[in-house]
């Protein structure tokens, strides 16, 4: 007689397809993290040349060594994670909504904050491996800046924060389908998407005004011929910002960055102290001007565009579901939850990802070839490409980026080109 699979490990036909997505990404990332840890190891002792012009023998040690931990932290982090995600997913998930069954005619306060409570405490263990990270891994190589008591501080406010507007999001979502769902039981889920996506973008204004004041300093860049450089590079470009601020994140980590919030005449350049402290005011300049590029290139709207297509489609994806017996008794939920958002968006929120992260590259590959158009159009906007990359071994070296991935973890996981491919379009363009 043939067992199956199911009868053996008592798991549905929905669960077994999500653990085997699951484990298949465990895998598939732990293949390419080897790989390319092999890779970094392969070229410690015996630097490549073309690299030779960027770090010294002592910082691409140190570059190498930092790529190296920072992989096996991860590796740690995912053997760590797919633990905990099987009795989570199989048997944790169900079971708070069998003692707290929230169905659609529960309140809509309590139905929000079953599920806010259940995302929060899921997150709860990723605090020990962001303190290690923190305290140990950065530390290690230079990089925190943070104090014990500010990293604490930093995690309750975030909690705070995170609940209060998950838990109001999550309200109104539900509000919004029982009310609209009243009139239009099919396409309700429009009407909350624009709202949503509404809200999204009111908060790329807010976010800079409201939320970031409450753990970093924004203060006006000084008067000075920074400042009259870059606003006169703005303005050169078209970019027109009202204004150019200066965050404190030396004040939790050696890295550094630059970009720009918010969009129409809330738009802002902000810069990192650590930035200008580690580059030259022609360095700095064209690195301002690679930031507005990708606007006046227009990618801040393709990206909102995207987000807008991909949005709308978790969103259709829900209305469809919502509807879908076989789904919530796929999940081992009782059938009287048929029609309730909270056990939706807590299966969605721990299952999506899997199926999603196999566009991964896809993604990637748009994002890269909007980094090589913003390389060229800084190139252009400052007169020549040199500035640009000095700027760019700047921060390789400060923030030991390693220069030389695997291909295929490149390929798979960057965003943006690596620094060599990065010069080489330049010089060439």
């Amino acid at each position: 007689m043939r067992i199956s699979v199911d009868s053996l490990i008592g798991m549905t036909e929905l669960q077994t397809i999500i653990v085997v997505l699951a484990v298949s990404q465990f895998l598939f990332e732990y293949f390419l993290k080897i790989l390319n840890e092999k890779h970094v190891a392969s070229l410690i002792e015996n630097q490549p040349v073309g690299s030779k012009s960027l770090m010294d023998d002592e910082t691409w040690v140190k570059a190498s060594n930092y790529s190296l931990s920072k992989s096996r932290f991860s590796r740690m982090q995912e053997i760590f994670g797919l633990v905990v995600f099987f009795p989570v997913f199989l048997y944790v998930f169900p079971k708070v909504f069998e003692v707290w069954p929230v169905t659609k005619v529960d309140s809509v306060w309590w139905a929000a904050f079953v599920a806010t409570a259940l995302l929060n405490v899921l997150q709860i263990p990723g605090l020990f491996f962001d303190w290690y990270n923190q305290f140990t891994l950065e530390g290690k190589f230079g990089f925190n800046k943070s104090t014990k008591k500010l990293w604490i501080v930093d995690k309750i406010k975030g909690m705070f924060l995170g609940f209060g507007l998950s838990y109001l999001l999550l309200a109104l979502l539900i509000w919004m389908y029982r009310t609209v769902s009243g009139a239009s039981p099919q396409y309700w889920w429009v009407a909350a998407f624009v709202v949503f996506f509404g809200i999204q973008l009111l908060m790329m204004v807010l976010y800079p005004k409201l939320i970031l004041p409450l753990f970093n300093k924004l203060t006006p860049l000084e008067d000075g011929e920074l400042k009259d450089r870059l606003m006169a590079l703005s303005y050169k470009t078209g970019f027109k910002a009202n204004t150019i601020e200066v965050i404190d994140g030396s004040k939790r980590s050696g890295h550094s960055n630059a970009y720009f919030t918010g969009f129409g005449r809330f738009r802002r350049i902000v810069l990192y102290d650590t930035l200008i402290n580690q580059m030259s005011i022609e360095e700095i300049e064209a690195v301002l001007a690679h930031e507005v590029g990708h606007y006046k290139m227009g990618h801040i709207p393709k990206r909102l565009i995207m987000s807008f297509v991909m949005g709308l489609g978790v969103f259709g994806l829900m209305g469809y579901l919502l509807q879908s017996d076989w789904f919530y008794s796929g999940l081992r939920l009782d059938v009287s939850l048929v029609s309730s958002l909270s056990p939706l968006i807590i299966g969605l929120s721990m299952t999506l990802g899997f199926f999603t992260y196999w566009l991964t590259p896809v993604s990637n590959l748009f994002s890269r070839k909007h980094e090589f158009e913003a390389d060229d159009f800084a190139k252009k906007a400052v007169g020549r490409a040199e500035p640009l990359i000095s700027a760019l071994r700047k921060l390789y070296v400060e923030n030991l980026s390693h220069p030389l991935p695997h291909p295929l973890m490149a390929g798979f996981h960057y965003s943006h080109p690596t620094l060599l491919e990065r010069e080489g379009a330049m010089r060439k363009s």
